[in-house]
């Protein structure tokens, strides 16, 4: 009996211990638990209560007053289940009645009180247990005997053996064209050339087809045949997916590791564990570490993560997030659907819902986003810039006052000294000082009244102005007379204009253009520059001079919001003292020049909300200056002197420019992983006991490995361990069947992600267990297996059914096994969307293969909240690359791909879907790549062969890898007289024998 306690001791139990209990004491696990378990639950359970009513817990009964605890004649429990001699009783409905024994079971458990053991929780046993087929070890499986006198090949013996049980006969072999074509876009996704086709086609060699499936197998585009089918189940995409579908610029490094995994052979095992722990196992290992890109390929939720200020959201998000993970790597490596466990114990399969916790403690460890491929690269990195950007601003301060400069405060936010070396975009944050660069909006955790001091030597510190008297130095200075604000900040104080920010002109400048500069601030938020050090550094005291020079400030105050209405303020304080202070709307633009004697040490810049709230309050300070009074030109050494700085400048910038940024992926990122719970009802505002990392008992055994301390990377090994180690039957058995559907459009068990109970059982398990096998005496080798399916008759098989009719006292085949699971001839199977497109690239010439690196990018992007991905037609070589290198766009799709059923990214697509619809032969015949491809194919039959009849007959070959026939040639000749050569090129593409393999 399935009964476990989830509940605190003290909640959901009853009993009245004011009534006696009955002369035969009630046990509740062990005599009611069963009757309600077996007759009960599967209608009013925990999930899905029947007329509101459940028995998983005490709850309902009571509640529902259906159990009245010492009172069974006024517990309405025992009325549905008792009727007249001749009636039915009201339930069970989907059950028969109980028994009269059974009814006096519950009556006198009612009588004593109804007693509910604290805590336990009434659940459905699974449908299987740990004697499922696919969780037993591999078999010591032999191939059968030869069925006919052509099975010598292992995978044959067994194919033919169930067909000679069915009283079928496997199919003659197909010719040596449809061979090579099958082959080509089977491992390479691509056409054979009309050389390669007629090499072949010559080739007398008894081992010419061996030699083709070695060559094809070695090529590079092998790879990228492979890792499409592997992004599948990925769910891999190049944008977050979700409300917000903000892009992933470094998704890719995890797409090339892929290709360069498949092309290598890399043992299956080492596959695996790499994508799980692969930062753990080899951290100085590029490959090692990119690979765990996978854990972090589906969709993640910006908006609920992060943007969302609901604490109920932030955690229902995350709780989404950690079952996407757990549901890829199940799913992917196992093909167990433990994610079905989230609510409640698994309904089918012997996976308790404390087992999808502990998967979920495996990884409460991780965040997506972007890292570093090495750490050590990354801090040689950053101390070399450091080292450059010192030299830089050194070398600029003593340009700057032999030029006798202004010094640009602008420059200063960003990072710089004054004088060019600050990076536009970045910033200061008002909470606490530090410099960032990235596009922020609304800010948590602001302290209105707080100072932060910044480690910028120019720059004092920060602050959000708060009521009445604020700090505004490290000294202790403060002001008054602030207006009272929202207490609220956005974004940062920026060497340029803030997010989101609608516009940087006013004045007639455009302040963020070449030659000018600003800072922007965004209500509410203040700066602090200490004069004194900027002073000492650029316009030090002179020996003999008179004494310090007297500076001053200016600037062009102007609003960057869109409300013409003056509506925030601006402030601006010399050493406390205010010097100008002005509400500004979006017309004005307030020019600023204010004196700063030799005394000054502090300057302020402030802007305020102007007590409206601080949507719109978007104040900037164009061109920011500080310069001497008095000014002299260089004299004649120090002219030389500038010259020699000049050059010396110009080296370290070429030095800063070629100094490549480390490689970066988007991945998963490390911390302390927090203490997970049971989640009650999959509800993550109801959180149960707590659990242990670990992995599948099969309900035989608990399996955890470590206790809450255990750290965050150990915990993915001990998975991907316990995977490959405990579980490398189930696991072998999964990929070898992802390759058999990868070759025959379908796999030994139809539901390649689904090995459980729900999932489909396999046509041929002994086969299934002897790929197994198989692949792991070859050391995981994937090719291994590749290349054991392909030289079997039973992929040689032709496709067509009319050469495989009966003959004799033979069956026919289409009766006996209409869905072809035997295997008695091979499938038809249509060209996925990206075959299609790389086959009308490669067959019109302008196929772009370069391999590896970011994906391009078949749209026009526009930054906006949820940003704006317009697609336009592929009309440049940087776009004719293979459609394995497309940015796939979660939210919105291209449309040529998804008519031709390209999966959502947002799901795991185990096996795709293939559907026939109108709209894919209006999309194949009219849309805006077709038509321009049509054209470049026919200017490519042009420029090979001047001949119309040549140029025919060349079409032919390119698209179906032979010539036309007779009739084929007689209606094709006379139709490019009549409508041009590139409206043959279309009908060709559109052609059945185009889009499918035989």
């Amino acid at each position: 009996m399935n009964v476990r306690s989830v509940l605190p001791i003290a909640a959901l139990t009853f009993i009245l211990a004011a009534h006696a209990a009955p002369a035969t004491a009630i046990d509740f696990v062990q005599q009611v638990a069963p009757i309600l378990r077996d007759h009960c639950l599967r209608c009013h359970g925990e999930t899905e209560p029947g007329g509101e009513l459940s028995l998983a817990t005490s709850a309902d009964l009571v509640e529902l007053a259906y159990v009245v605890p010492g009172q069974p004649r006024d517990s309405s429990l025992l009325d549905a289940i008792t009727a007249a001699p001749s009636e039915r009783p009201a339930m069970p409905k989907e059950s028969p009645p109980l028994s009269a024994e059974q009814i006096d079971v519950i009556r006198n458990w009612i009588e004593a009180g109804a007693p509910w053991p604290a805590g336990f929780v009434l659940q459905q046993e699974s449908k299987a247990d740990a004697a499922w087929w696919s969780l037993q070890p591999l078999a010591p499986v032999e191939p059968p005997p030869a069925a006919y006198p052509q099975s010598g090949h292992p995978i044959d013996r067994f194919i033919h053996a169930r067909l000679r049980t069915n009283g079928l006969r496997p199919s003659p072999p197909a010719d040596r064209r449809t061979l090579i074509r099958r082959l080509s876009f089977d491992l390479l996704g691509l056409p054979p050339t009309p050389a390669a086709v007629k090499a072949f086609l010559a080739d007398d060699d008894l081992q010419a087809y061996g030699k083709l499936v070695d060559r094809l197998l070695e090529s590079p585009h092998f790879g990228e045949r492979r890792a499409r089918h592997w992004l599948d189940i990925a769910h891999y995409g190049d944008t977050h997916g979700f409300e917000r579908d903000q892009r992933r610029d470094h998704a890719w490094p995890y797409r090339d590791y892929l290709i360069r995994a498949f092309n290598r052979d890399k043992p299956y095992d080492r596959f695996l564990r790499e994508q799980i722990a692969g930062d753990v196992i080899a951290p100085h290992d590029p490959d090692s570490v990119v690979a765990t890109g996978f854990l972090a390929a589906g969709p993640w939720d910006y908006v609920g993560q992060v943007e969302a200020k609901n604490p109920a959201l932030n955690r229902a998000s995350r709780a989404l997030d950690l079952d996407d993970m757990v549901t890829q790597v199940m799913t992917t490596t196992l093909a167990m659907t433990a994610n079905c466990a989230r609510c409640h114990d698994h309904k089918l399969d012997p996976i308790t819902q404390d087992e999808y916790y502990q998967l979920v403690a495996v990884f409460a460890g991780l965040r997506r986003g972007d890292r570093d491929v090495s750490q050590s690269a990354r801090q040689e990195y950053e101390a070399t810039q450091r080292r450059l950007q010192s030299a830089l601003e050194a070398t600029a301060s003593q340009i700057g006052r032999l030029e006798r400069t202004a010094v640009d405060l602008a420059d200063i936010v960003g990072g710089g000294g004054g004088f060019g070396t600050g990076r536009r975009g970045s910033g200061l944050d008002v909470r606490d000082g530090r410099p960032r660069s990235e596009s922020l909006g609304a800010l948590d955790r602001v302290e209105p009244g707080n100072y932060s001091p910044c480690d910028n030597p120019f720059v004092d510190g920060v602050f959000v102005p708060g009521a009445n008297r604020t700090v505004i130095s490290s000294s202790g200075l403060t002001v008054s007379g602030l207006p009272a604000n929202g207490g609220m900040a956005w974004d940062l104080i920026r060497n340029g204009p803030v997010t989101s920010q609608f516009s940087t002109r006013w004045g007639g400048i455009d302040f963020a253009g070449e030659g000018n500069a600003m800072i922007g601030l965004h209500a509410n938020a203040g700066i602090t520059f200490d004069v004194r050090a900027i002073r000492d550094a650029v316009w030090p005291v002179r020996p003999g001079a008179a004494g310090q020079t007297t500076l001053h400030f200016s600037s062009v105050v102007g609003y960057g919001g869109r409300t013409e209405k003056p509506s925030a303020e601006f402030w601006i304080y010399r050493d406390g003292q205010r010097l100008a202070h002005q509400r500004i709307g979006r017309n004005d633009a307030v020019a600023i020049d204010v004196t700063l004697p030799p005394s000054t040490r502090f300057l302020t810049l402030i802007s305020t909300d102007g007590g409206n709230g601080y949507g719109h309050d978007q104040i900037s300070f164009g061109n920011p200056k500080l310069e001497p009074t008095t000014t002299s030109p260089p004299v004649a050494a120090e002219q030389v002197e500038l010259a020699r700085l000049r050059e010396q400048y110009r080296r370290l910038q070429r030095q800063r420019e070629n100094l490549g940024a480390p490689p970066v992926f988007f991945g998963v990122v490390p911390e302390t992983p927090p203490v997970v719970h049971v989640l009650l009802r999959g509800n993550p505002e109801t959180p149960g006991r707590p659990v242990l990392p670990g992995a599948l008992g099969w309900k035989k055994e608990t399996k955890t490995f470590g206790d809450s301390s255990l750290p965050e990377g150990l915990r993915r090994q001990h998975l991907v361990d316990w995977m490959l180690e405990e579980q490398r039957a189930l696991a072998a058995r999964v990929i070898v069947n992802r390759l058999w559907q990868w070759h025959f459009g379908r796999g030994i068990v139809s539901t390649p992600s689904d090995f459980g109970y729900g999932g489909a059982r396999p046509t041929h398990p002994e086969l299934l267990d002897w790929l197994a096998a198989r692949l792991i005496a070859n050391h995981w080798s994937l090719k291994s297996i590749d290349r054991l399916i392909v030289t079997s008759e039973t992929y040689r098989q032709t496709s067509q059914v009319e050469q495989a009719q009966p003959s004799g006292d033979a069956q026919n085949p289409r009766e006996v096994d209409t869905d072809n699971r035997l295997l008695w001839r091979m499938n038809v199977r249509r060209l996925e969307a990206e075959a299609v497109r790389d086959a009308v690239l490669a067959v019109a010439g302008t196929l772009n293969r370069t391999m590896y690196g970011p994906g391009y990018r078949d749209f026009d992007y526009q930054e906006a909240y949820a940003p704006i991905y317009s697609y336009k037609t592929a009309d440049t070589p940087s776009l004719w690359r293979r459609s394995v290198y497309r940015f796939i766009v979660r939210t919105t799709p291209p449309h040529f791909m998804t008519a031709l059923d390209c999966p959502d990214p947002a799901n795991l697509t185990p096996r795709r879907n293939v559907t026939t619809t109108a709209i894919q032969s209006l999309t194949m015949f009219n849309n805006g790549f077709m038509l321009q491809q049509a054209e470049h194919w026919a200017a490519r039959l042009a420029r090979e062969n001047s001949e119309p009849d040549a140029q025919v007959r060349r079409a032919f070959w390119l698209a179906f890898g032979r010539p036309p026939g007779a009739d084929e040639f007689r209606l094709a000749r006379p139709f490019v007289d009549d409508q041009g050569l590139s409206h043959l090129c279309r009908t060709l593409f559109n052609a059945n024998e185009f889009l499918y393999i035989d």
